[in-house]
């Protein structure tokens, strides 16, 4: 479960969960058909984010393709395109776009106007018997961090904060209601050994095996998913044990806590996953969040780390720019191992 269970996790999110928009279903209606708006239709259609599905020869087609789900967007082009265009009039194109999925529905409406919008100027400017380079303003827009705009460059980093917090309190969640469940916690309490040498012994097995878990992942995002790694390693691994800490020492405190392994490890699926997944910004931007739920996102633990590795992983950045989230994660690992040790000692007396 420790090694498996990461990787499954890993490869099923790394390759299902993605917000790129490509290959939409396209159908096409053209009242024109002449050379110019064929011509359109090759520019919008030669980019790999529309792919034509089928021809419609009237609106009813459109209707049915949308309904059935067989295309996701209709571009209808109308009568006289061609001759409007060639006497300098401004002409319309229709997009009907499925809009039961909201997020595609804008990107795919982005990536149309973009693709309007280059042709228009490319038009004009050939109207006027001038070269792209030669108009007053030209757009050269160039992206940082990532460069090709692939979400599994941020979406695997922030995967792996993830997986992590979720394993790590998973499993330390049972070590000591096992104890109870088992009725050996009291031959362990007979036993001379201190609270804080119970604290370790059952938090290093599972640290080392966190450890190795984190670089199996860092190994399998570099090379499997071919995520870029920018930053320091030894500075990556120093704060990936660090977050280990608290996210290992919140799975004993609940263990502690709950005396029964169903119970331990059903709250710590919750306490993990769902801040994690949810309030961290792993996929949801937590600007676009309310203003109370923007709050409750500073006490995720998941939050610091995922913006620790989209930063170390895509900008190389390091503890100058990064030391806020370092310090967040030191001090939530005091404070919960300092639970931990006063609710096991209490248990204890």
């Amino acid at each position: 479960m420790a090694f498996v269970i990461p990787m499954i996790l890993l490869f099923l999110y790394g390759h299902a969960l993605t917000l790129d928009v490509d290959n939409l279903k396209t159908i096409v209606y053209d009242q024109d058909r002449t050379a110019v708006s064929r011509d359109f239709l090759a520019r919008s259609l030669e980019s790999r984010y529309f792919t034509a599905v089928a021809t419609a020869q009237h609106y009813r087609d459109i209707e049915r393709a949308l309904d059935s789900g067989q295309a996701q967007l209709a571009l209808v082009i109308p009568r006289n395109f061609g001759r409007d265009l060639e006497r300098g009039r401004a002409v319309s194109v229709q997009a009907l776009v499925d809009g039961s999925d909201s997020n595609t529905a804008t990107i795919a409406l982005n990536y149309l106007e973009g693709i309007t919008t280059r042709y228009s100027t490319e038009r004009t400017a050939a109207r006027l018997g001038v070269s792209l380079r030669s108009l007053p303003v030209e757009g050269r827009p160039r992206v940082w961090f990532n460069e090709t705009l692939q979400s599994k460059n941020y979406i695997v980093p922030g995967l792996i904060a993830v997986i992590m917090a979720v394993i790590a309190a998973l499993l330390t969640s049972l070590c000591v209601a096992r104890e109870w469940e088992r009725g050996t916690m009291e031959q362990l309490i007979a036993t001379p050994i201190r609270v804080p040498e119970l604290i370790l012994g059952k938090l290093l097995p599972y640290f080392g095996i966190g450890l190795i878990d984190v670089v199996l992942s860092v190994g399998a995002g570099t090379l499997v998913f071919g995520v870029p790694f920018r930053g320091s390693l030894p500075l990556f691994l120093a704060l990936a044990l660090l977050f280990l800490v608290g996210a290992l020492s919140l799975g004993l405190l609940i263990s502690i806590r709950a005396k029964s392994q169903l119970v331990a490890s059903q709250v710590a699926l919750v306490a993990t996953f769902l801040p994690a997944f949810l309030l961290s910004g792993f996929v949801f931007d937590i600007g676009n969040m309310p203003g109370w739920l923007q709050a409750i996102t500073h006490v995720v633990t998941a939050r610091y780390f995922v913006t620790i590795l989209k930063g170390i992983f895509l900008k190389g950045i390091g503890l100058d720019v990064l030391w806020m989230e370092a310090a967040f994660l030191a001090a939530f690992a005091v404070i919960v191992v300092a639970a931990a040790h006063r609710a096991f000692r209490k248990n204890l007396e």
